[in-house]
């Protein structure tokens, strides 16, 4: 059997250890080829472009 808590855990104890817990947002950056927001180090899912070079080919409807 594993280890049980001796006494419980208040709730502004419980609450300090969950503080660092809260998601964060994603760091966006302005794509160099078309000037729409991207996530930083990823191809731009609106034009296909990396460091200046088409990596994926996008279909515009």
């Amino acid at each position: 059997m594993g280890p049980l808590p001796k006494r419980k855990v208040s709730k502004s104890r419980r609450d300090r250890r969950r503080a660092h817990d809260a998601l964060t947002l994603k760091h966006l950056v302005e794509c160099g080829n078309c000037g729409e927001y991207h996530i930083a180090h990823r191809v731009c899912p609106y034009c296909g472009f990396y460091k200046d070079k088409v990596v994926i080919e996008i279909e515009n409807d």
